[in-house]
């Protein structure tokens, strides 16, 4: 079986000039016609990826409660996920070297399913830790997948369109986002049982009061005037049911686990699909002219460009700043409005729509701006509505919280279009592992936040994520008034 068609990096269309000289008389294309096809299928990669990172955000709450841990503990359902992208970016480099982009995508492919089945035994086990290294694993397949996809859709076509290409690509990443988040909140979310206990704690049914009648002899707080408290009463009386009745508290996480088993099945069988549909599709290959460069000197070179190292910091802000948003936007819903996990999840799916219509809005609008005033002016947006989360009460803080998104959309392809503008391809294959290590930001604010709200609460956690958007603002401003005016900076060397 080919692994794929070898051919010559991009080349523009050119025509004779009355002088007899060649010269390229159209505009350069977003995407050549002999590469739209590739184009497809590798763009299709961007959903699926997107889909396994949203699907994930909602199971940081959902495994608190189920496997009663604290917030610290349930945010390394995260740790685990983005720390696999640090863990496997440069393995996945070295075999692109070795091989290829198709060969990295497919080795992606068959770790992305092998690691959404270890939901199996995780769930019949009723085993925490088993969830957490399918988690891992499973975002070994996510690494060489955006460490191969990302550079590839670079590649195919003019050095001129390349982020309005990878924009354009990472346009459909969010629609795999929403639709994990459609799932979470139909499929998972609406089964749970320990969903149906809190409905029947806010209800103040005598069946599951009477796991806290000891935690509160004065009698149950309002929980629709309190925030908060009626997320503090279901875990109690979890707690409590779990020592009391452990057999009854088993049956909730068997039946739980379980819910939350399905559509890592039925995602798992549908990798393997695209597994197999790639392994019988022939893909482009881009020659280079000369072997790559020794590792070591290609770190070198790397490390030596201000606008790649500067933008693997702040791509690790970014990401970081994206998941707690988005993670703990559940908790923010349910314990500062007295949202449901279903009713939490609805704000993050508006919040992810809001974030998809903003990504072509803003590919579109790249057109007219420059990539480092459009991102300067988000992440001055994006820190403004953060602030405002922080500050103000209740559903407006939440609205706030879901307005980001809008900011966000275009943040993760512009700074790695700008780190990875004018590299060399032997650049690009070592410098994009850079940037996908830098996902490890998305591991470990996470894991901060989550010890916040255990400490000081899960509006004033949001001061990390504000940090986060004031860096990634600098970056921006550093882009258009330095970077964007180096002579190196404007063309692919």
């Amino acid at each position: 079986m080919s692994d794929g068609i070898e051919v010559q990096p991009y080349e523009p269309a050119a025509e004779v000039s009355g002088e007899g000289q060649p010269h390229d008389t159209s505009p350069p294309k977003v995407v050549p016609r002999q590469y739209l096809m590739a184009f497809i299928l590798t763009t299709c990669c961007f959903a699926l990826w997107g889909f396994a990172n949203d699907i994930t955000n909602p199971l940081v709450k959902v495994f608190k409660e189920v496997f009663q841990i604290s917030n610290t503990q349930s945010s390394l359902v995260q740790f685990a996920f983005y720390g696999g992208y640090f863990t496997m970016a440069l393995p996945a480099a070295y075999f692109i070297r070795r091989f290829s982009y198709k060969g990295a995508i497919m080795v992606g492919f068959a770790l992305y399913a092998f690691g959404a089945l270890l939901s199996i035994p995780a769930s019949l086990n009723t085993n925490f830790w088993i969830f957490i290294a399918g988690f891992y694993i499973l975002t070994f397949g996510l690494a060489f997948l955006e460490t191969s996809c990302n550079p590839y859709i670079l590649a195919m076509g003019p050095p001129e369109t390349a982020t309005q290409r990878l924009n354009l690509a990472q346009a459909f990443n969010p629609m795999g986002s929403l639709t994990g988040m459609i799932v979470a909140s139909t499929i998972i979310a609406p089964n749970l049982q320990v969903g149906e206990f809190r409905d029947k704690m806010e209800a103040k049914l005598p069946e599951v009061v009477q796991y806290v009648e000891a935690d509160y002899a004065a009698g149950l707080p309002d929980f629709d005037q309190e925030y908060g408290t009626l997320d503090a009463a279901v875990s109690k009386a979890l707690a409590n049911m779990q020592v009391t009745s452990p057999e009854t508290f088993q049956a909730i996480q068997q039946h739980d686990l379980g819910v939350v088993r399905t559509p890592y099945v039925v995602i798992a069988c549908v990798v393997i699909g695209f597994l197999i549909l790639f392994a019988l599709t022939k893909m482009p290959t881009f020659a280079a002219s000369e072997p790559d460069a020794p590792v070591g000197e290609l770190t070198v070179r790397l490390l030596g460009k201000a606008h790649y190292r500067e933008g693997v910091i702040a791509q690790a802000f970014y990401v970081g700043a994206q998941i707690t948003c988005w993670t703990f936007i559940i908790h923010y819903g349910m314990e500062q409005v007295g949202l449901s996990l279903a009713q939490a999840q609805t704000w993050n799916i508006a919040a992810m729509m809001i974030f998809l219509i903003s990504r072509f809005v803003c590919t579109f609008m790249l057109k007219f701006v420059s990539p480092g005033k459009l991102l300067a002016a988000l992440a001055v947006a994006a820190a403004i509505l953060t602030f405002g989360a922080i500050m103000l009460p209740g559903q407006t803080g939440l609205i706030c919280l879901v307005l980001i998104s809008a900011c966000m959309s275009l943040m993760f392809p512009t700074i790695y279009g700008i780190a990875l503008k004018g590299l060399p391809a032997e650049e690009a294959k070592l410098g994009s592992a850079g940037l996908i290590m830098a996902i490890v930001g998305g591991a470990l604010l996470p894991l901060m936040q989550g010890w916040f709200i255990d400490t000081i609460g899960v509006r004033n956690s949001f001061y990390l994520p504000l940090i986060c958007f004031v860096a990634i603002a600098i970056f921006g401003v550093r882009t258009f008034t330095r970077f964007e005016k180096e002579s190196n900076f404007q063309t692919a060397a």
